[in-house]
């Protein structure tokens, strides 16, 4: 009988946790395939009624900046004491590995002010943009500073009534943000700048990358619409113009069959655009799916998402992608947000109570809810190897564990 050498055992062992490790990170904005959605399967999505097993809780300060997790070390921001703080945590135990803060403004301008923006993580490095244009580059492992800016100073673009936000895209040997009318583009060795675009102000969105036509794309918002620039050089492909209430642009598109799906909030709602002109066709519009801000995740031909305002009762919706057609509506869900994995929603709503349910345009049947955190829960969950993250506006965070056995 063949017996494998315990090196090669140990080997082949440490490969798999790795691959399995890199399937189920959350390392940016939206996830591992930056819209939403996971491929993890393990992790049980019926619990008891007082709700899933605590791993650990922190307190980050206030904000609404999610977390991101890679190599088992979660981050995330938020504010305090007139400083802004970059949180790294083991994901496992929550253990503090280190802080890192600097001078901020509150910036409570209509709501609680604190962090908005998210980290990304790439490779040993994770990035940050404050609100107020501060731009750093730091170490995974210690938090070591590698190179700091401020980018609003440096390129005069004039920031958005609510500040920077989103998270940072970095592809290649470049980082790029929603700064200025259709992006920046700085080089990530050393935070010098590779391309500008106009001085007007940018959207609260997250460029969202794409490839065509063999060029690498990514699409900003700003306060007038979204466009698609080459992140080569910085040259407009195609551009929407989308006009909304403050020019709050702030969900992500969702790119999907040659289209381009945007929503925005305050009554203006949502349309789906045929790209392939420098000026996308409107396929449909209408007012069902108005996303203030955390975008609506697609699955199977349906967008899940929030519809309506922080200032009203906004509801969980379920719209077919082709026509805009609404399936569903769950009433009363707040401002909150939804990530799917494995055929089903995960969703936290803008009081705190995390549901699950199939994602079907059948019906909104949760086969689990629970009250998991308190107060002002703007901030959609993150699941990450078999543990879910939800915080609240005040800053508590809480993993759940749901690692299936």
């Amino acid at each position: 009988m063949f017996r494998a050498h315990p090196l090669l055992m140990v080997a082949a062992c440490t490969l798999a946790l790795a691959q399995r490790g890199l399937s189920d990170d959350w390392p940016h904005w939206r996830g591992p395939q930056r819209n939403g959605t996971s491929s993890e399967t393990r992790w049980l999505h019926e619990w008891p009624a007082d709700g899933p097993k605590v791993a650990w809780k922190a307190e980050v300060g206030l904000g609404f900046s999610s977390m991101v997790i890679a190599s088992n070390r979660l981050f995330t921001l938020g504010h305090a004491d007139e400083q802004d703080t970059v949180h790294a945590f083991d994901a496992s135990t929550g253990t503090t590995l280190w802080k890192h803060s600097y001078p901020a403004e509150l910036g409570d301008k209509y709501f609680e002010g604190g962090t908005t923006g998210t980290p990304t993580v790439d490779g040993d490095r994770v990035y940050v943009l404050s609100r107020w244009g501060d731009m750093l580059c730091l170490g995974v492992a210690d938090g070591k500073v590698h190179w700091t800016k401020n980018v609003q100073q440096e390129t005069a673009s004039r920031p958005p009534d609510w500040g920077f936000t989103g998270a940072p895209l970095v592809q290649g040997e470049h980082v790029f943000l929603n700064v200025g009318e259709a992006g920046l583009a700085l080089h990530k060795k050393d935070g010098s700048v590779a391309w500008t675009s106009g001085k007007k102000e940018a959207g609260y969105s997250t460029p969202l990358p794409y490839r065509e036509a063999g060029e690498d794309l990514a699409v900003f918002s700003s306060g007038e619409g979204y466009a698609a620039v080459r992140l080569r050089d910085g040259q407009r492909v195609w551009g929407v113009r989308w006009l909304t209430q403050y020019g709050v642009n702030a969900a992500d598109p969702i790119l999907h069959d040659g289209h381009v799906f945007l929503s925005s909030g305050y009554g203006k709602g949502s349309g789906l655009f045929k790209l392939g002109a420098a000026e996308p066709e409107a396929t449909w519009k209408s007012k069902v799916l108005a996303t203030q801000m955390n975008a609506a995740v697609l699955h199977q031909g349906h967008l899940y998402g929030t519809a309506g305002d922080t200032t009203t009762k906004a509801a969980l919706k379920c719209v077919e992608f082709a026509t805009g057609t609404e399936k569903w509506s769950r009433p009363n869900f707040g401002s909150g947000g939804v990530v799917i994995a494995s055929g089903r929603l995960i969703a936290l709503n803008g009081t705190g109570e995390l549901m699950t349910a199939p994602a079907t345009p059948d019906g909104f049947q949760p086969t689990a809810t629970a009250q998991v955190v308190g107060g002002k829960t703007w901030t959609a969950p993150v699941l990450a190897n078999g543990i879910v993250y939800c915080r609240n506006a005040r800053g508590e965070l809480v993993a759940l564990d749901v690692h299936r056995p």
